[in-house]
């Protein structure tokens, strides 16, 4: 069977393999960590259940993935699988043993509701971000904001606000940012 490539919302190209459009293999090309992870998390929306594979000093990158799909409730892990493959080194011309880790992993009942909630917070954020960006350009309207001093203050204090229902986000963050400048 083929392997099929997925490109990425960056550009990347991830292999999706050997005809399985819920396999994603991992290669030591550098990306970062949370590449992959974001990508399970949007393969696992299409399909109940991924396979994530790897081979050498990619299997680390694997298992870490897998670890924090689980750890945020967004996976269970169905089954692991280990082995050995052979790979020709074309330098040299001989056989390689390289090892394989297939881990399969299954959709949790509430992983719709996890996913959203993560969406949900990460506007709220955007929103916050943008809100408290704006008041902490003071009345002059000119002056840059100045992001070390206010900004992640005014960020936890709306978040816990809008979390507890207290007050909107916009309101939220403008009170956090201008308690933010007096500190």
């Amino acid at each position: 069977m083929e392997t099929t490539t997925a490109a990425a919302g960056d550009g990347a190209v991830v292999a999706v393999g050997r005809g399985k459009k819920n396999r994603i293999q991992v290669s030591t090309n550098k990306k970062p960590l949370f590449f992959y992870v974001n990508l399970a998390k949007r393969y696992m929306q299409q399909h109940n259940e991924i396979e994530l594979s790897a081979l050498g000093m990619a299997i680390g990158t694997v298992v870490t993935v897998a670890e924090i799909l689980k750890n945020n409730g967004l996976a269970t892990a169905k089954k692991i699988q280990t082995s050995t493959v052979g790979t020709k080194d074309e330098a040299k011309g001989r056989l390689i043993r390289k090892a394989k880790i297939e881990i399969l992993l299954g959709k949790t009942d509430n992983f719709n509701d996890i996913v959203a909630a993560d969406n949900r917070t990460k506007d709220c954020s955007k929103d916050i971000n943008n809100s408290a960006g704006k008041v902490s350009h003071g009345a002059a309207g000119n002056e840059k904001p100045d992001n070390s001093n206010g900004i992640a203050f005014a960020d936890k204090v709306a978040r816990d606000a809008v979390e507890d229902d207290i007050v909107s986000a916009d309101q939220a963050a403008r009170e956090a940012a201008e308690d933010g400048k007096k500190k």
